[in-house]
């Protein structure tokens, strides 16, 4: 049986790194749906300048800053890891800071706390097969970064006392100068050769940043209602992981596209790779659909390299 979310129509949602690729889309999705914003950012004048967004500078792992953020909120939305830092620097502020706001938020009632976690969190190993909410996570030889988005899924598990949602992205395309898959991937492989050399058939698990952003908005503004059970909805006073992915792809879609719109060769190789998929069952019985196709965002992939 859903239960109706008490967020008001007009809900505050407090949304960390706002002026980060996935935290200036959601805070734009928030907006289109009433939310008044208030974006943390580090630095002054960044924030996404938009009506209903109100800016908000500092750490949010700061304790005093974060009970200020929370105070008088409806949800919480954090999407900041540092993840080019050293494991350390990745723990202290993912796994770590991003308890300090979750239980900042608990403690003053703030109803949803919605963290964009990653799909890397999976153990996506060659043979893993396909990958929902209850796959095999990493092992601790992953990597900095999925071993440390994993344990700051798990330390926020920890927090009782709201509903917080787990939402895993794989690979996110969309335009944007800080974007891994748009920007900087491609100028990896425009500049190293190395990074041209990958295996064609391995799965390219995607999803479009308007698309994640409003799941995360549905989710923050209380328009997808918890229930009693993960299929149902975000489980209300629990800890739900739910998966964000676009249709079927893979490395070849990717770095063809990429490679023809540089005008440099890509150079394919044979070895052990996942071809599995990410599945998005839940999302989609949560009643999200993603909108953009994987042609459409190759395109503007293409498009954004090309000028």
């Amino acid at each position: 049986m859903s239960q109706t979310s008490t967020i008001t129509s007009t809900p505050t949602v407090v949304v960390t790194g706002a002026n980060g690729l996935v935290g200036a889309a959601t805070c734009a999705a928030l907006v289109e749906r009433g939310a008044h914003v208030r974006a943390v950012v580090r630095r002054a004048g960044t924030a996404p300048a938009l009506p209903g967004v109100e800016e908000r500078v500092g750490d949010f792992h700061d304790p005093d800053l974060a009970a200020r953020l929370v105070a008088g909120a409806d949800a919480v939305v954090t999407t900041v890891h540092p993840m080019g830092s050293d494991r350390e620097t990745q723990h202290r502020i993912g796994v770590e800071g991003t308890s300090v706001l979750a239980r900042a938020a608990a403690g003053t009632g703030v109803e949803r706390f919605v963290h964009v976690s990653t799909a890397a969190v999976y153990d996506r190993s060659p043979g893993a097969g396909d990958v929902d909410e209850e796959a095999a996570l990493v092992g601790d030889d992953a990597g900095d970064y999925p071993v440390t988005k994993r344990d700051t899924d798990a330390a926020i598990a920890q927090v009782e006392g709201l509903t917080r949602v787990l939402v895993r992205p794989p690979a996110i395309l969309g335009a944007g100068d800080s974007s891994v898959w748009n920007t900087l991937r491609p100028r990896a492989i425009r500049d190293d050769e190395s990074a041209r050399r990958a295996n064609p058939d391995q799965s390219f698990a995607w999803v479009h940043l308007d698309d994640l952003a409003a799941m995360i908005a549905e989710v923050a503004t209380g328009r997808t209602e918890a229930g009693d059970a993960p299929e149902q909805g975000p489980v209300a006073g629990g800890c739900t992981a739910v998966n964000v992915a676009g249709e079927p792809a893979t490395v070849r879609d990717y770095h063809e596209t990429v490679t023809g719109a540089l005008g440099v060769e890509p150079q394919w190789q044979e070895e052990p790779a996942w071809t599995g998929q990410v599945r998005a069952d839940r999302a989609h019985r949560w009643g999200w659909k993603p909108s953009v196709s994987l042609a459409a965002a190759l395109d503007e992939l293409a498009r954004g390299l090309q000028e």
